[in-house]
């Protein structure tokens, strides 16, 4: 049996009676051919069996249709919806999204960012890993090829940055707590060494004033961003010399955390000890009692960070504004009763 000739893109311009480079056009998806002429040519393609090499054609092109997508955490479920709305903008602009977990490995990130770079990706969207080297992306930004950073940011660097308003979100939530009675609160999880560490407690801090304490008078505990993190504050918290009636969290995996630690100690959530998370997740809602979480609008900032490093690659730039997305607190079960009208007040 003879085996039938690979079609190309000269076959396909004779079937159609029109030049190599209409048919170029066409297989690149430009709006410059005619309908009718584009209809014709898509039939002699079909025609003669052609199949596009889409891999040799990001060769010939200035960029390919690769992005890529490191995350610090996967296993926290933020990060998984904010994953998800990156995607969702990224097909719906025929992108191929690669992603990778760097599990809060800054050796692992470089790794990654290396092997993404050598694919020929066109852009990346990253979210930093914990103890990530302050001059960690100056050679990415060398290369040209432009970056977006995705809820974290890196001091003193110029990367645009997608994330939600962490200060005002904090604030929010301690007036909360502050405002149904709770003199003795905490802040647990996170680490001074990230910046949306310093930006929630900067603004937890912020309301605590407001309401007369002072930074001395308000207990902080750092620890691992995770359910482990979060029974390890309530563990310390419980130790202390005057014990905290009420927590921020430093995010909602914290606050999970936490809760379970207060079973662990006998005590219920919301009705012993209020806690208040960050993110909003999907699991915050139908968790036992459902959590009360500064809401984050988590895919729509990941739809946001793709559609600007995409522009940021049409425009051949690697400089663009930061997005700082709008917050509010949705109070639920987990922070329990009012106390000033326990005391009649």
């Amino acid at each position: 049996m003879t085996k039938r000739p690979k079609a190309t893109i000269l076959d396909i311009a004779r079937a159609a009676g029109v030049s190599k480079s209409t048919v170029s056009l066409v297989l690149q998806g430009s709006d410059l051919v005619r309908p009718d002429t584009a209809d014709r040519v898509r039939k002699a393609i079909e025609d003669v069996g052609y199949v596009y090499n889409r891999g040799a054609a990001n060769l010939r092109k200035a960029h390919s249709n690769v992005i890529g997508m490191v995350v610090n955490d996967l296993t926290n479920p933020f990060y998984a919806e904010l994953a998800v709305g990156m995607e969702r903008a990224f097909q719906s602009a025929g992108v191929v999204p690669f992603i990778a977990n760097t599990g809060e490995n800054p050796v692992r990130q470089e790794e990654v960012l290396k092997s993404m770079l050598e694919q020929g990706a066109a852009g990346l969207i990253v979210s930093p890993a914990r103890g990530t080297p302050p001059d960690a992306f100056r050679r990415i930004e060398a290369t040209g090829v432009p970056i977006v950073f995705a809820m974290r940011r890196m001091p003193d660097s110029r990367i645009p940055v997608v994330a939600p308003d962490n200060r005002r979100g904090a604030a929010l939530a301690a007036r909360h707590l502050l405002g149904k009675g709770h003199s003795r609160i905490a802040f647990f999880g996170g680490s001074s060494d990230l910046v949306v560490y310093q930006e929630r407690l900067g603004g937890f801090r912020e309301a605590c004033r407001e309401y007369g304490l002072h930074d001395s008078d308000v207990q902080v505990f750092e620890s691992d961003t995770s359910r482990k993190g979060g029974m390890t504050c309530i563990d310390l918290a419980l130790a202390s010399e005057t014990p905290p009636t009420a927590a921020l969290c430093f995010n909602d995996a914290v606050a999970f955390g936490a809760m379970l630690g207060l079973r662990r100690h006998g005590l219920e959530p919301g009705r012993d000890f209020a806690v208040v998370g960050f993110d909003d997740v999907v699991e915050a809602q139908h968790y036992v009692p459902s959590l009360t979480s500064v809401a984050v609008d988590t895919a729509g900032l990941g739809e946001r960070a793709a559609h600007i490093v995409l522009k940021m690659i049409q425009s051949r730039t690697t400089s663009a504004e930061n997005h700082i997305g709008a917050v509010n607190l949705v109070v639920r079960e987990s922070c329990g009763p009012d106390r000033n009208s326990a005391r009649g007040v």
